[in-house]
């Protein structure tokens, strides 16, 4: 597929529906743990299945130009770089040396080296902030 330099708006909020479904499905299961040992293992597959959920939404715009997405340490750049991290680095985060990644003016304040564990609230953040991005960016 040759790189993408919009997004229809009707795709970007399908995007986002199916993130936040996915994080509705996986709260309501939550909820309905009632046993301690269900409730731990659930704690434990939550950063998991988060930061797969990065790596769905990374791939859901992969072809996204990167001329356009720019390298400025944007929501754009940080998931591109989780998600890669996610998938090539063991979930620890492995900067992109074309991106000027600054931790404190990231969206989720992850410095270069540490682990990748998300959780509701911290996915929640980052898909609103990329979302935000593709939309001023792609559309």
């Amino acid at each position: 597929m040759l790189g993408v330099k919009t997004y229809e708006r009707d795709y970007i909020d399908s995007c986002r529906t199916q993130m936040e479904d996915m994080l509705a499905r996986y709260a309501a299961v939550v909820d309905a743990a009632g046993d301690a040992r269900s409730r731990a293992a659930l704690a434990e597959l939550e950063p998991k299945l988060l930061n797969q959920l990065v790596v769905a939404l990374d791939a859901c715009f992969v072809h996204r130009i990167r001329a356009i997405e720019g390298k400025d340490g944007n929501p754009l750049n940080e998931v591109r770089m989780l998600a890669a991290s996610i998938l090539q680095h063991g979930a620890v985060l492995t900067l992109d040396k074309t991106i000027k990644y600054k931790p404190e003016r990231s969206v989720l304040g992850i410095a270069a080296g540490e682990p990748i564990a998300l959780d509701p609230a911290r996915f929640a953040k980052v898909l609103d902030a990329f979302i935000a991005e593709i939309g001023a960016r792609f559309t």
